[in-house]
């Protein structure tokens, strides 16, 4: 596990004295004092959790936990608050901010070093998981194909990108560009989780790679639906002028302005039957060259290694923008 940052909101010393010595054998973890009057300057930072020691603070409980909460890095950070105030009202209003635990004082010394044990893997756990999509990342997408690939079934690896991604956050900047993933991933999960399909799988492997997993071969209608609904909605990321024109203008290094075609989507698929591969970096191998000839055909396309035997061909079903 990476070094975890914990953040002791605390006017003195006595906590954070404490937590070092029950953690001392715990190298990962490091405990930083931070004055209730510094809060908002030690957000810069983001730490992997935050405790507040409401009886030695100067500043309102409930305010700091309202300005942790309304930084935009620091939605989805872990709080432990500690007091001595047993006020149920109290106590409630804590955890309606999202407040992760609320612990009355005086401290049960094991029970906050599991707490805190705890709660730090299960933020290691969920950071897997996509913050941008909420899909499933690698760690789960290796287990999933492994489960399958073990088991023996026959099922469709399908690897999903984007094509000239680059040039539109290039012109309209990442948090545009945020957007068209998330669009992407709703148009993915749209047409793959279907009551056809309870048993598929998609996951987010990063930035505009996506990949979705189907239980049977059956797979060709869903690359149709998800480039239907992408070519006909990924406009509306475009302006009126350059959805019209078909294509962006960006400026190279060297200041000569090239175009781009708008953004399309690209959809390599791997057959994956009993026998076929050896493991699962084999399938990602056929992945990897599935894919390298789909990005070599222009507009929204989706290519299909159909090949029963080392010798077989490729056979590819493109679908071009009109």
């Amino acid at each position: 596990m990476l070094l975890q940052e914990i953040y002791i909101i605390d006017d003195q010393p006595n906590l954070i004295n404490t937590l070092k010595e029950l953690f001392h054998t715990d190298r990962e973890y490091r405990f930083i004092n931070v004055h209730s009057d510094k809060v908002d300057q030690a957000l810069k930072n983001i730490p992997n959790l935050i405790i507040i020691h409401e009886d030695n603070i100067h500043q309102d409980a409930l305010e700091i936990c309202r300005n942790v909460r309304s930084d935009e890095d620091n939605t989805i950070t872990p709080i432990i608050v500690i007091s001595s105030n047993k006020e149920h009202k109290h106590r409630i209003e804590i955890l309606q901010l999202g407040i992760s635990h609320y612990i009355v004082a005086p401290i049960d010394q094991e029970f906050l070093y599991y707490t805190i044990k705890n709660i730090v893997k299960l933020m290691y756990v969920n950071r897997r998981v996509s913050p941008l999509t909420g899909l499933p990342g690698n760690v789960q997408i290796q287990a999933e194909m492994k489960k399958r690939w073990l088991s023996g079934e026959t099922f469709a690896m399908m690897y999903i990108d984007l094509d000239n991604f680059k040039a539109y956050n290039d012109v309209y900047g990442f948090l545009k560009g945020d957007e068209i993933i998330k669009f992407t991933a709703k148009t993915i999960l749209k047409n793959v989780h279907t009551e056809q399909y309870e048993d598929s799988f998609v996951g987010h492997i990063g930035g505009d790679d996506f990949v979705a997993i189907l239980p049977q071969t059956d797979y060709e209608k869903v690359c149709q639906n998800i480039i239907t609904d992408f070519d006909t909605n990924v406009t509306k990321f475009f302006t009126d002028q350059d959805a019209k024109r078909g294509y962006i203008e960006v400026a190279n290094r060297k200041g000569i302005i090239e175009q781009f075609p708008l953004t399309s989507i690209s959809i390599a698929v791997v057959e994956v039957e009993k026998g076929r591969f050896a493991n699962t970096l084999e399938i990602g191998e056929a992945g990897a060259g599935v894919k390298h000839l789909a990005k070599t055909i222009q507009g929204s396309t989706y290519v299909i290694d159909r090949r029963k035997t080392e010798t077989a061909n490729y056979h590819s079903s493109v679908s071009e923008k009109g």
